[in-house]
């Protein structure tokens, strides 16, 4: 499965190395591509998951604000709801980034 925006690689990763959490696709943080994500000021705390750290997407001819996503530091219950570790997982806005 991989991740896109303007012609540009953002993660690649086997599909039995994503982890779907309401309807939003996880990648792992090694099947990132260095230099395309630049972490993002917005603050967010998800009520069962903890506190997001979100990040802007950087292209050649674009950068766009808080496009993707993700968990440093899940809460112990969430990961027990979603049945996997999810720690440092980066899931991507999809009406901006393509991913299939």
């Amino acid at each position: 499965m991989r991740a896109t925006i303007d012609g540009v690689l953002l993660a690649d990763a086997d599909g039995e190395h994503i982890i779907s959490i309401e309807g939003s696709r996880y990648f792992p943080p090694d099947s990132l591509t260095i230099g395309t994500l630049k972490e993002s000021a917005t603050p967010y705390v998800c009520p069962w998951k903890g506190q997001a750290r979100y990040y802007s997407v950087e292209t050649p001819h674009h950068q766009y604000l808080d496009a993707a996503w993700c968990y440093p530091h899940p809460k112990r219950s969430a990961i027990e709801t979603v049945g996997h570790d999810f720690t440092g997982y980066v899931a991507f806005d999809t009406t901006r980034v393509i991913v299939g």
